[in-house]
């Protein structure tokens, strides 16, 4: 069983007014967080809080660029080629980065979202042309992405690389997530056991099958009803199994 990981979660995904998601109430539990940078969620004040949460909770700040699609939370596929997918990451990092900036926060990671980490799955291209331009920003910068072929993809191009798995999400038979829409509650015991299998190197599909995973850091969804109830059972699970829960970059660090 792996004793070391880095428990992320996506957040920051409020917008003006309208509030999703309980971010302060996550933060204790979490060792990375992933900020939407304005495109499929969130805003400036929104980015800048998220910003300061991270720095109050001494939590790793990472950028989660997505696609130009609010109504559909960037969870609806767009027909962008991969240069156009790179530079959209890369307007989305700036944005972050400066805003952190700010407030004295370095940026730890950048994780694609929703249909764009999607696309990433099902193409190479979109990985590289990714993985290129955030290794031209910034080569320390950590790239977070599916566990296996596509993760493989960013570390044969020389990239620091966060090979992720999801506690809260299905997986189908080649081994990829199931991106829900709108996502509903799961039972917090349910997570808690499936990131215990994942760091006992396996993930059950939808079919009842079990596949090879290895895992470096392990995501849930701040915008599912019941994340912070999830986030609590995953941690004390983790705690009773003693395994050491590290920001991203320690994770990668150690290998």
């Amino acid at each position: 069983m792996r004793t070391l990981v880095d428990f992320n979660v996506d957040a920051g995904e409020s917008l003006g007014r309208w509030r999703l998601g309980a971010d302060r109430e996550l933060m204790p539990f979490v060792t990375s967080v992933s900020v939407a940078c304005g495109w499929h969620a969130g805003d400036p004040m929104t980015m800048r809080t998220s910003v300061r949460l991270a720095k109050e909770y001494g939590v790793a700040l990472g950028a989660h660029p997505g696609l130009p699609d609010l109504v559909g939370f960037g969870r609806r596929a767009m027909n962008l080629t991969p240069d156009e997918a790179a530079t959209a990451c890369l307007y989305q990092l700036g944005a972050l980065t400066a805003l952190a900036a700010v407030d004295g926060v370095q940026i730890s990671h950048v994780k694609p979202h929703g249909a764009l980490y999607g696309m990433t799955m099902k193409s190479p291209d979109y990985t590289e042309a990714i993985t290129d331009v955030v290794m031209a920003v910034d080569p320390s910068l950590i790239i977070v992405l599916l566990a296996g072929p596509t993760a493989d993809v960013a570390a044969k191009r020389g990239a620091r690389v966060a090979r992720e798995a999801f506690a809260d999400l299905e997986y189908n038979d080649e081994g990829h997530i199931i991106i829900e829409p709108d996502p509903q509650a799961k039972d917090p015991d349910g997570a808690a056991q499936k990131m215990v299998d994942i760091l006992n190197g396996k993930v059950q599909t939808i079919s009842g099958q079990w596949l090879e995973v290895d895992a470096d850091t392990v995501c849930i969804h701040g915008d599912r009803p019941n994340a912070v109830e999830i986030a609590a059972a995953i941690r004390k699970r983790l705690d009773s199994e003693g395994v050491a829960v590290r920001p991203m970059r320690e994770v990668v660090a150690a290998g």
